[in-house]
């Protein structure tokens, strides 16, 4: 805001204006929750599928020791910032068993070499797509069966699919190709974009996997709901303040480019799911705000100097988690090493110290800046955190006068790639 940074910050009078024009925003939320026509809005109250849930995630552990997860973007990224909650992909830690692989993108290399290098009598699959359409997960599931059957096992004890039922007249080429192997399909929530499907059984499976909670990501989600749910205004719901501020400082071009920077590994996943939600859902006709992930402290030494530097075009957003007390303690011939006055003090009293200290820095640059501070990463934390986003998000949507839940753009680059591809020479 100018009042703390000066004439670059954001004036009151123009947050005001955009929050005002937020009523109408949750407004809409409001009634579309209450007539159940935005599946999103109800998944946070769903509890008749946990036991479901529990069921495929110890389907996919019995006597395996790697599970491979096939989708692309929210049908895997979703998962993939819920399970490093709970451990996975965490730097320098060993896998647990089983061990939890994400093949998200599609590589040529990386695909042969990993079914290659997985012992697939122990290893499960789990395909993901909510269309059951998508071109590189329908891939990814087909050679995988191939390698399958080279093998001689079957298909159905080892490959589940996730995917919406199919409506009468419909197609889905994941039910039908699963089906002819009798495979195991689960239900996908209908009409839930798989951007917005982390709450559901496509980010939970994945974290039940690990160990997570379901229901406490899903009370932690509900709790950031139900205030837009009572009636809260937008100046004082956090989702609306957050969209709001963003959109007020894009339509002046004073913020073009969104950072969020995640002081915790157990959110470098987050801030990537992050990435995709805000860019397809806010980036059409001209509009939206690019996003930029980024994981503290390291990123301090590859991102820090163009924020605090270079043009002054970012909304630098910090989620901040209390590590004080935390972690190794310093002794003082440890604190005469690295050269700190940091005899008894502690590895995360240090990390504390410095996302302050990078965050308050931002700001005598007069830089713009927002913190979000947690009290740990847990079950709850993080679905509050997905929640607050996803509203966000669609509040921004709506300001800004894009539809949230298409990606038109995108399109018809499927088409045409589906065109060149025809035009390859076979063999």
């Amino acid at each position: 805001m100018d009042d703390t940074i000066g004439p670059p910050g954001l004036s009151q009078e123009a947050l005001d204006r955009t929050l005002k024009q937020a009523e109408d925003a949750i407004a809409w939320l409001r009634e579309t929750a209450a007539e159940h026509a935005l599946p999103l809005l109800d998944v946070p109250a769903k509890d008749d599928d946990f036991e479901a849930i529990a069921a495929t995630a110890d389907w996919l552990r019995d006597g395996t020791d790697h599970v491979v997860v096939l989708g692309t973007g929210g049908s895997s990224l979703g998962g993939q910032a819920l399970a490093q909650v709970a451990g996975w992909h965490l730097p320098g830690i060993p896998a647990a068993k089983p061990e939890l692989h994400f093949l998200d993108n599609l590589d040529p290399l990386t695909l042969d070499a990993a079914l290659a290098a997985l012992p697939l009598d122990k290893t499960k699959f789990l395909s993901v797509s909510k269309s059951g359409g998508t071109g590189e997960t329908l891939i990814q599931t087909t050679v995988a069966i191939e390698a399958l059957k080279a093998a001689d096992l079957a298909v159905a004890d080892h490959m589940r699919g996730l995917s919406e039922p199919i409506e009468e007249g419909g197609k889905n080429a994941l039910r039908t190709l699963l089906g002819e192997y009798d495979a195991t399909v689960d239900e996908h929530v209908l009409g839930l974009g798989g951007r917005y499907a982390a709450l559901s059984n496509v980010g939970l499976v994945p974290a039940a996997l690990m160990g997570l909670d379901p229901k406490a990501v899903r009370e932690g989600a509900a709790a950031v709901l139900q205030p837009a749910l009572d009636g809260a205004s937008p100046r004082d719901y956090a989702p609306a303040v957050g969209a709001s501020v963003a959109v007020a400082l894009a339509r002046t071009n004073r913020a073009p480019v969104n950072v969020l920077m995640a002081y915790s590994d157990r959110l470098e996943r987050f801030t990537r799911w992050w990435v995709q939600l805000w860019a397809e859902s806010l980036g059409k006709r001209g509009r939206g705000m690019t996003p930029v992930a980024a994981v503290g402290p390291v990123d301090q030494h590859s991102q820090l100097q163009l924020y605090l530097d270079g043009p002054n075009d970012k909304l630098v957003t910090f989620v901040m988690v209390k590590c004080a007390g935390k972690g190794a303690r310093f002794s003082q011939a440890q604190a005469d090493a690295v050269g700190f006055d940091a005899a008894g003090r502690t590895v995360g009293d240090f990390v504390w110290s410095q996302q302050r200290a990078t965050a308050d820095t931002l700001v005598k640059g007069t830089r713009l800046v927002r913190r979000i501070t947690l009290e740990t990463v847990d079950a709850k934390a993080i679905g509050a955190l997905m929640m607050h986003f996803m509203l966000e998000t669609i509040l921004a949507a709506k300001l800004l006068r894009v539809d949230a839940f298409d990606q038109p753009a995108v399109e018809e680059g499927k088409v045409l790639a589906k065109e060149y591809l025809a035009k390859v020479k076979a063999g």
